[in-house]
C-alpha cells in the first residue's frame, strides 16, 4: 500500500459505515490519519490489583472478582434501568452499578459465576462501596496462570479518554483507534533526519503508538513532546514559506520625499513623537523603501498613537506617488478614522479643493452606507489617483473600487478580518502594494508567532506625553447596592467639573434584539430565577435620564442606527454637547474623545478581559485622570469576578492577554485569523509551549532559506501540501 494513501482511507471502509457517519458528523474525523491525529484528552490508571476487602475510597483501583448475583431494576415511573452487580473474591463483596445504555452488554456477559476484571473509582452509595460505569474484561476461569497474567497487564495499564460526543463514547472510539493504529507505521515523518536525531525525537509512528497505547507516563510525554513540535514546525515552515514569497515579489518602493507632504505634517504637529512611536516608523520607512512588500505587524496598547504611525506611512506612500487604504471592522471606527485624520491633517487633507494646500491630497470615506452620489465621487477618485488616502469597511474590497497606485494597504483592528480579506485589497495594486497590519489588543510573543507568523512586528509600549492614569475599581452591585449608587455620583461630579462619560452595556434592547432573544430568554429565566437578560442601552438609558443622571444629557449609540445618526451622536459627543454616552461596544476601538473621564461597564463579567482593556482605553486620552467601573453582580467567589479584578489591577495590556488567553479555548485564540491553523492545532498549546514554537520557527526559517521549495525534503512537502489543502478547503467554505 502506498506510503500516504493509508492515511487518505476513508474511515467508513475499515469501521463501517454507521461509525464513520457519527465520526465526520459530530467530530469533523473523515480519514485514517483524522482518527490517528485524533489524541486522548486524558489518561485514567486502572490502579493495581486490589482485594475488595482493602478497597480505598475515592481512588482508581482493579480488581479481579467473580459475579455474584445480577439484577436489573427499574426506577423514574419505569423509564429509567439499572443493572446491580454483586462481585465477591472471597475476602469481600462489593457492588457494580451501570445505568441506562450503558446496561445491555454488562447484562448480557456478566452473568453470575463469570470470573472477570473490574477497573474504576470506588464510592460509596447507601452506606457500601461501589464501582459506578467500571471497565471490565472477562476472563477464562480454567486457566488460573494465563488469568493472573491478563489481570497483571489489565490492572497496569493507562486508559486513554478521548474527546467524545453524545452518540459515540471514548471507549468506542478507542475501538476505532485499535482498528486503524497498524496504519500508524505509514506514517509520513515531517521532521528533516537530521533534525530528529539532533532533538533525541521518537520517529513519527512510534509516537503515534505511544500516545494512543502508552505502557508508561514516560510514553506520554515522549510521544507529546513530538506530536507538538511536528505541529509547531509545519505551521512554522508554512509561515516561513509564505514569508519567503512575499520576498520574492516585486513591489514599488516607495521612500519618503524632501519638503513633502510628510515634511508638512510634521511641521504642523503640536506635539512631539514618542521615543517608540520614532523607532516603529524608522522600521516601517526602511520597509517601505525596498522593492518587496513591506508585510508587518504593528502591536500597540489601547491609546499608544498607532494610528499617528499609520497616517505618518500613509503620508510617506503619497509622497513617493502611490496611494494608501486603510480598511478598519465597524462603520463607526472608519468614520472616527476619517474624522480625526482630516482634522490632524488639516488644510493637508484638502488638496486641490479651495483652501487646501497645494502640497495635500484628498482623504476619502468609503462604506456600505454611503449615499449613491458621494460613492460614485469616493470611487472616481480613488481611480484617477485624486485621492492619496481611502478610509473604509469591508465595502473596499468590493470589485468596484479600482485605485490608481495602490501603495500601502493599512489594516486595522487585524483579529476582524481574515487573511483572505486583506489579501483581497492587497490584490486591487498594479504591483503588490505594502502591508501593515495593526492591532490595539496585545499579543504575547508566542500567538504573534503562530496565528501572524507571515508578519514582522512592532510593539509599540509606551504612552504618548499627556496621557493620563486610568483607576479601575470593580462595583458589586449585588452584594453593595449603595456602591452603584456612588458609582453614578461619580459621573455626575465628573460632568459637574466639564467632563464627559461613557456607559457601557452588552445588548442594545431594541426589537429586533428582543424577538431572537425572548424564548431563550423566558427559558433561561424558567431554568434559573437568578439568570436574566444582559442590561440594554436604551433600558439604561431610560432609567439613567429619569433617575441617576436625571438633567444631564445622556443620549445613546449602538451598531443598528442609522450611519448618519451614528455619526451625529459621536459629533457631539466629541464637540462636548452630550454628557453621558450610553453605548455598546461599538465604541472599542479607536474612538477618541480627550474629554471623556469616566466610564461604566454594565454587566461587566459578560465581556472578556482584551475587551474590557480596550473599552477602558477610551477614558483618560487627554489632561484630566480617566475612572473605569467595572459594575457586575457576580459571586465574590466566581471566576468572573477574578477576572474582572485581574483588569482593575493592572494597565499592562499584555499582561491581561495572558490571563485572557489563560482562561479560554486555543481554539477562540487562534479564531478565523489564520484559516487551516486551528484544524492543525491538536496537540500544542500556544500559551504554554512558547519555546516549542521559538524554537520550531528558528529550525523552520534556516531550512526555507536553504531550501525554500523544500525539494531535498519531498517528506515535509507531502505533510505541508495536505495541510495546504486543508486550510484552502476551509476559506472556499467560507467564502
Amino acid at each position: 500500500m502506498d506510503r500516504v494513501s493509508s492515511f487518505d482511507e476513508p474511515l467508513k471502509k475499515l469501521l463501517g459505515g454507521a461509525t464513520a457517519k457519527v465520526m465526520a458528523e459530530h467530530l469533523g474525523l473523515h480519514t485514517v490519519g483524522d482518527l490517528l491525529h485524533h489524541y486522548p484528552r486524558r489518561y485514567e490508571e486502572r490502579g493495581k490489583l486490589t482485594a475488595l476487602a482493602d478497597l480505598p475510597l475515592d481512588e482508581h483501583v482493579t480488581v479481579v472478582a467473580q459475579v455474584a448475583d445480577a439484577r436489573i431494576l427499574m426506577f423514574n415511573n419505569g423509564r429509567g434501568k439499572r443493572l446491580e452487580v454483586t462481585l465477591t473474591d472471597g475476602s469481600g463483596r462489593l457492588q457494580l452499578v451501570f445505568f441506562g445504555h450503558g446496561v445491555h452488554k454488562p447484562h448480557k456477559e456478566l452473568l453470575p459465576g463469570r470470573q472477570a476484571m473490574f477497573a474504576g473509582k470506588v464510592s460509596v452509595f447507601n452506606r457500601k462501596m461501589q464501582l459506578a460505569h467500571p471497565t471490565y474484561q472477562l476472563l477464562d476461569a480454567s486457566d488460573a496462570d494465563e488469568a493472573t497474567e491478563a489481570a497483571d497487564a489489565f490492572a497496569g495499564r493507562l486508559l486513554p479518554i478521548y474527546p467524545a460526543c453524545k452518540q459515540l463514547d471514548s471507549w468506542r472510539i478507542a475501538k476505532a483507534v485499535d482498528a486503524v493504529l497498524p496504519s500508524a507505521r505509514d506514517a509520513v515523518d515531517p521532521l528533516p533526519a537530521a533534525l530528529r536525531e539532533g532533538r533525541g525525537f521518537t520517529p513519527l509512528p512510534e509516537a503515534l503508538l505511544k500516545v494512543h497505547r502508552p505502557q508508561t507516563k514516560a510514553d506520554i510525554e515522549d510521544a507529546k513532546a513530538r506530536l507538538k513540535w511536528d505541529e509547531a514546525f509545519v505551521l512554522q515552515v508554512a509561515l516561513a514559506r509564505r514569508r519567503y514569497a512575499e520576498t520574492q515579489l516585486p513591489a514599488a518602493a516607495r521612500r519618503p520625499v524632501a519638503d513633502g507632504l510628510l515634511d508638512a505634517f510634521d511641521a504642523k504637529l503640536p506635539f512631539t513623537l514618542t521615543e517608540g512611536q520614532e523607532k516603529v516608523s524608522k522600521e516601517i520607512f526602511d520597509d517601505l523603501a525596498t522593492e518587496h512588500p513591506m508585510h508587518r505587524l504593528l502591536q500597540g496598547e489601547v491609546g499608544s498613537g498607532k494610528t499617528m504611525v499609520a497616517l505618518r506611512a500613509m503620508l510617506a506612500v503619497v509622497d513617493a506617488g502611490g496611494q494608501a487604504a486603510m480598511l478598519a471592522p465597524t462603520e463607526v471606527l472608519v468614520q472616527q478614522h476619517h474624522r480625526s485624520i482630516t482634522e490632524m491633517m488639516g488644510e493637508l487633507a484638502e488638496g486641490g479643493m479651495l483652501g487646501g494646500s497645494d502640497r495635500g491630497t484628498k482623504v476619502v470615506l468609503l462604506t456600505g452606507s454611503m449615499g449613491t452620489a458621494a460613492r460614485r465621487q469616493a470611487l472616481l477618485d480613488l481611480v484617477t489617483g485624486e485621492a492619496g488616502i481611502v478610509i473604509g469597511t469591508h465595502a473596499l474590497i468590493e470589485d468596484k473600487v479600482q485605485f490608481h497606485d495602490l501603495g500601502l494597504v493599512v489594516v486595522d483592528e487585524q483579529h476582524r478580518f481574515g487573511v483572505e480579506q486583506r489579501d483581497a485589497l492587497r490584490s486591487k495594486g498594479k504591483q503588490p502594494p505594502h502591508l501593515l497590519v495593526m492591532t490595539a489588543t496585545p499579543i504575547p510573543r508566542t500567538v504573534a508567532m503562530t496565528v501572524f507568523g507571515d508578519l514582522e512586528t512592532s510593539v509599540l509600549d509606551q504612552l504618548p506625553a499627556g496621557r493620563s492614569p486610568i483607576a479601575s475599581h470593580v462595583v458589586p452591585a449585588k452584594d453593595k447596592p449603595h456602591f452603584l449608587a456612588r458609582a453614578w455620583e461619580r459621573v455626575r461630579e465628573e460632568v459637574e467639573n466639564g467632563h464627559q462619560a461613557y456607559v457601557v452595556c452588552p445588548r442594545i434592547g431594541d426589537d429586533a434584539d428582543e424577538a431572537g432573544g425572548k424564548a431563550a430568554k423566558k427559558k433561561a429565566a424558567e431554568q434559573d430565577p437568578d439568570k436574566r437578560p444582559p442590561l440594554a442601552v436604551l433600558e439604561i438609558a431610560d432609567e439613567l435620564r429619569g433617575g441617576a443622571l436625571a438633567g444631564l444629557s445622556v443620549e445613546v449609540l449602538h451598531g443598528r442606527m442609522h450611519p448618519d445618526e451614528k455619526d451625529d451622536v459621536m459629533r457631539r459627543f466629541a464637540a462636548g454637547d452630550v454628557d453621558v454616552l450610553v453605548a455598546t461596544t461599538v465604541i472599542e476601538v479607536g474612538v477618541n474623545v480627550p474629554n471623556a473621564t469616566a466610564m461604566v461597564i454594565m454587566d461587566a463579567d459578560r465581556f472578556g478581559v482584551s475587551q474590557l482593556h480596550q473599552l477602558r482605553g477610551r477614558v483618560g486620552r487627554g489632561s484630566a485622570p480617566g475612572l473605569c467601573l467595572l459594575v457586575s453582580e457576580a459571586h465574590e467567589a466566581s471566576p468572573a469576578r477574578a477576572r474582572l479584578s485581574a483588569v482593575a489591577a493592572t494597565l499592562d495590556g499584555f499582561e491581561l492577554s495572558r490571563i485572557d488567553l489563560e482562561q479560554r479555548r486555543e481554539g477562540d485564540v487562534l479564531g478565523q485569523a489564520q484559516s487551516g491553523v486551528r484544524s492543525s492545532l491538536r496537540m500544542l498549546a500556544v500559551i504554554d509551549d512558547e519555546e516549542v514554537i521559538a524554537a520550531a520557527r528558528e529550525e523552520a526559517v534556516a531550512i526555507v532559506a536553504a531550501d525554500p521549495e523544500l525539494e531535498h525534503l519531498p517528506e515535509l512537502r507531502t505533510v505541508l501540501t495536505a495541510l495546504l489543502d486543508k486550510e484552502r478547503e476551509e476559506y472556499l467554505d467560507k467564502g
